[in-house]
């Protein structure tokens, strides 16, 4: 399972490279759902987008909709700093009470109490100072399961970049699915004509590019975290499926799934099972467009892949 990836989020790098259409209505829904409801539903409910995106729209706004998405952007961050900054104070005076009863009457509560005061401070104080930098750093492009990452895909011919989840909810399925199936941010290859992908193997695919990706592993019974890179440093045009899921309120969420095979040799020494499946980039347009492709010719997309050796390392 490709469980987090380091991703290319700087959506005018795509327009540059790979000649796309910017899906800018569903970027600027995006951002506006996170200004809202870090608002309305607090700031835990917000969609959670890498830095990397967000500094594509903050640093280089080109029209009216990305200097809108920024301003979006910048006031969301503004009402996460007020709230960090909020508990910040909390945990400060949580802190000077403790060392206070600990000078006085050392019990039990005052040392936790200090400890895990002392322990929040340093995690706030980490998030503000990462919120308020506007320095990208590699870390910025990376993303997990849930969170939203630019894929492209194909509208009348066009190559569109769109934001989309990565955790796959097929249209026509109860919301609860991502409850019921957490996994679903990765579709097996061999399961894509089973039950759950026929509804979107073959009828909407995806690419997302990645620098790299992570993945868990046993090693002398603990769980570590490996990163996974072409030796040769190539970025790999991920193979995803997708979905445009609507709910009863109307409000639409555009969700993907990598597709995932048996591993590389290299991959399968280091003690993980599955990888992701890197097309070839002449393979990308037919890839995009599978009504046009019988199920068997698509599969055979995923075949005639690119296979590069892959390193690893513990991950930092």
């Amino acid at each position: 399972m490709c469980y987090s990836a380091m991703i290319k989020a700087e959506h005018h790098r795509y327009v540059r490279e790979w000649g796309v259409d910017i899906g800018i209505a569903e970027f600027v829904q995006l951002f506006w759902w996170r200004w809202t409801t870090e608002e309305t539903l607090g700031a835990q409910k917000r969609p959670r987008t890498p830095k990397a995106m967000d500094l594509g729209f903050l640093r280089d706004p080109r029209t009216d909709d990305e200097r809108l998405i920024a301003r979006y952007i910048t006031e969301a961050n503004a009402r996460q700093e007020t709230d960090w900054q909020r508990e910040l104070f909390v945990q400060r005076a949580r802190l000077v009470k403790a060392e206070q009863q600990l000078a006085t009457k050392p019990t039990r509560k005052a040392q936790d109490d200090q400890r895990i005061a002392g322990a929040k401070i340093t995690q706030l104080k980490g998030w503000l100072d990462d919120l308020q930098r506007t320095e990208p750093l590699p870390r910025d492009a990376r993303i997990y399961p849930g969170w939203y990452a630019p894929v492209m895909v194909m509208e009348g011919g066009r190559r569109v970049l769109k934001p989309m989840r990565y955790q796959c909810r097929p249209e026509g399925v109860p919301a609860d699915y991502d409850r019921r199936y957490p996994g679903t941010y990765n579709a097996r290859r061999d399961n894509l004509r089973g039950p759950f992908w026929r509804r979107v193997f073959g009828v909407s695919h995806g690419v997302m590019i990645v620098d790299r990706f992570f993945e868990n592993v046993q090693r002398d019974g603990q769980n570590v975290v490996l990163e996974f890179v072409p030796a040769d440093g190539r970025e790999m045009l991920v193979a995803c499926l997708w979905s445009r899921w609507v709910g009863p309120d109307g409000e639409p969420l555009l969700s993907f799934a990598a597709v995932t095979d048996e591993p590389p040799p290299e991959v399968a020494a280091a003690g993980h099972d599955r990888c992701i499946v890197p097309l070839k980039p002449e393979h990308v347009d037919a890839w995009l467009q599978p009504g046009r492709h019988s199920l068997d010719e698509l599969d055979r997309l995923l075949e005639d892949r690119e296979r590069p050796l892959y390193q690893h390392k513990l991950a930092a």
